[in-house]
């Protein structure tokens, strides 16, 4: 198994802030990533549905044989996690613990923000999460609109900025002083964010912390690939049409994402 991919999943462009924080701490490993573009977004679908949906993904990426799962999507974490570990043998990471322990850790006010989907947030993962915490008081907002934007590989000018101080708004007024980018597309608008949100406010990304849990349980599980193992091959792979994922992903990635493959899925897109 120490030679077999860690296999990613999302629903679109945003887990790529995770695989490239694997990438970072995690050189010599094999990624295997699918983005369900077909059904994307997730955010706005009903938590049966993406719970649906995440478990026909994990599943693909368990035939391909990985040694451990990462669902780096927090709509698809609030809906499956519990599901997966149950169902399958490999490990597997999500992306909400790992940002709640690095707020709990951020916060000298115990005022902690919160922006995600309208699935995360109504899951109430995040509220779930932070009970070990009483002294935390979250302010939760949805943002769909975020994930659009950074789908369309836009990260400023006025619309964003005018989105952004609306979604922003109870957030500055509650006088969070740590703000959990609760999508893992966020981290991709961290710019006009931190710009709306002011220099005081600590931005929480899942995805370092996300890849320090990989790095961990790898090497406790004594699953890392030796050393000296030759270069490490990565895939790729979209449910919907490659062509503009494997574009957008090398703006964001890097030249790591060569050729995108179609993941045989044998889904359609959702009307």
């Amino acid at each position: 198994m120490s030679d077999a991919s860690i296999g990613i999943f999302d629903s679109g462009v945003g887990g790529l802030t995770v695989a490239r924080a694997i990438l970072d701490q995690l050189p010599d490993e094999p990624l295997l990533y699918v983005a369900d573009t077909a059904r994307f977004p997730y955010g706005p679908k009903p938590i049966a549905e993406v719970r649906a949906n995440a478990l026909e993904v994990l599943d693909h990426l368990v035939e391909e044989g990985v040694k451990m799962l990462v669902i780096a999507c927090n709509s698809a974490s609030s809906a499956v996690l519990r599901d997966a570990r149950e169902r399958y043998r490999v490990p597997v990471i999500e992306v909400i613990q790992p940002a709640v322990r690095a707020a709990v850790s951020a916060t000298s006010t115990g005022k902690v923000g919160l922006v995600a989907t309208h699935a995360t947030v109504t899951s109430r993962a995040y509220d779930d999460a932070f009970a070990a915490a009483p002294h935390v008081t979250l302010t939760s907002v949805a943002c769909p609109r975020f994930v659009e934007f950074v789908e369309r590989g836009i990260t400023m000018g006025d619309e964003l900025l005018g989105v952004a101080r609306e979604y922003l708004a109870p957030i500055v007024e509650a006088g969070c002083d740590t703000l959990i980018l609760g999508c893992t597309h966020y981290p991709l608008l961290t710019g006009v964010i931190s710009y709306v949100a002011g220099d005081r406010v600590t931005l929480v990304s899942s995805a370092e912390e996300t890849a320090k849990d990989v790095y961990r349980v790898l090497h406790d599980r004594r699953l890392a690939r030796a050393e000296g193992s030759p270069e490490p091959a990565h895939r790729f792979l979209a449910t919907g049409d490659p062509a503009p994922f494997g574009a957008l992903g090398r703006r964001f990635l890097g030249p790591e994402i060569g050729l995108v493959e179609s993941a045989p899925l044998g889904i359609t897109s959702s009307a």
